[in-house]
């Protein structure tokens, strides 16, 4: 089993519910190819424009430069104006038309950076695509001002085995105090797990956690995987089970990956013989699955120390 041992590979920034207008943040690490940056509120009816702006840096005076300024506008029809400041002066600005929002309605930004240009899309929906020529690892804060309201901001991890990243990812809706998400959770999968088929589980850590666990199901009863993360030995576990009641397993990573009052991001992307695990967009490792044809899985459950956000299966 292969597994990283730096523990800043595991560091992601936790979600912001509710901010305050104008809003300014330090982007953890900086950007890097495939993460992802989302934005979740609704436009206030009277609005003329809002915008986000991906900086190097917060300085007021002189202003920070800004790599990517995205600004939609909607007067006279509604559009977004993409553009750069350097040095105190902007740059050429690109515009783009038939922006699918208006006055009064919800809208979900999500922002997928690769090494020179960033991909946009509105509500689900691939909507642009912007150059920049600022190096991406000295984009470092987050702004985000103007006429709406913001539920969300998050700052999601790419996906580690996904190297193509031919379609554009789906943007989770985070949810803050969601009853349908209090633990202990269980789920029923759309369908029975298969090749090629994804769980990420998004959530925050307690602030004196014993330990959590997450377990894939064949029925109630018979678990078939599970992911048990201990904080009194700080340990991290997986085990299988089969039909007679034998068990394996091991320990992931060299180092322990998580803390208390942290966010996490857990993805298990299913192979045909095995299960591969990433937290924060870093692989984990991997944990061989029994035939899915015998024993399919078709149930999630967390229970411990976790308050979730997002499960998406």
């Amino acid at each position: 089993m292969e597994s990283s041992t730096d523990t800043a590979d595991y560091i992601l920034q936790a979600p912001v519910f509710h901010p305050i207008l104008p809003y300014v943040t330090t982007i953890f690490g900086s950007l890097a190819p495939g993460r992802m940056v989302l934005v979740q509120g609704t436009v206030l009816m009277e609005t003329e424009r809002f915008q986000v702006d991906f900086q190097t840096g917060c300085s007021l005076s002189p202003r920070a430069d800004i790599a990517v300024h995205f600004n939609p506008r909607f007067r006279p029809r509604p559009h977004i104006i993409c553009n750069a400041l350097r040095n105190g002066r902007w740059m050429e600005e690109t515009k783009f038309h038939n922006l699918p929002l208006k006055g009064g309605d919800a809208f979900q930004l999500l922002f997928l950076f690769e090494q020179e240009y960033v991909k946009v899309s509105v509500n689900g929906l691939s909507f642009l695509q912007y150059h920049f020529n600022v190096p991406l690892a000295q984009i470092n804060t987050l702004g985000v001002s103007g006429d709406i309201f913001v539920k969300t901001i998050a700052f999601l991890a790419g996906n580690p085995f996904d190297n193509s990243r031919t379609r554009y990812p789906h943007a989770p809706h985070l949810h803050l105090n969601d009853p349908n998400l209090a633990v202990p959770l269980t789920c029923q999968l759309s369908q029975a797990l298969k090749p090629g088929d994804e769980i990420t589980v998004r959530g925050l850590v307690h602030q004196d956690p014993k330990q959590f666990r997450i377990s894939l199901k064949k029925d109630p009863s018979h678990v078939t995987l599970s992911l048990s993360v201990r904080f009194t030995d700080q340990t991290v576990l997986w085990k299988s089970f089969a039909d007679q009641g034998q068990e394996s397993g091991g320990k992931v990573a060299s180092c322990f990956p998580f803390h208390p009052q942290r966010y996490f991001e857990l993805l298990f992307h299913c192979e045909k013989d095995h299960l591969k695990l990433a937290l924060n967009g870093a692989p984990l490792g991997e944990q061989h699955l029994p035939l899915l044809s015998i024993k399919p899985i078709t149930e999630l459950a967390i229970e411990g120390d976790v308050t979730l956000y997002s499960v998406l299966c």
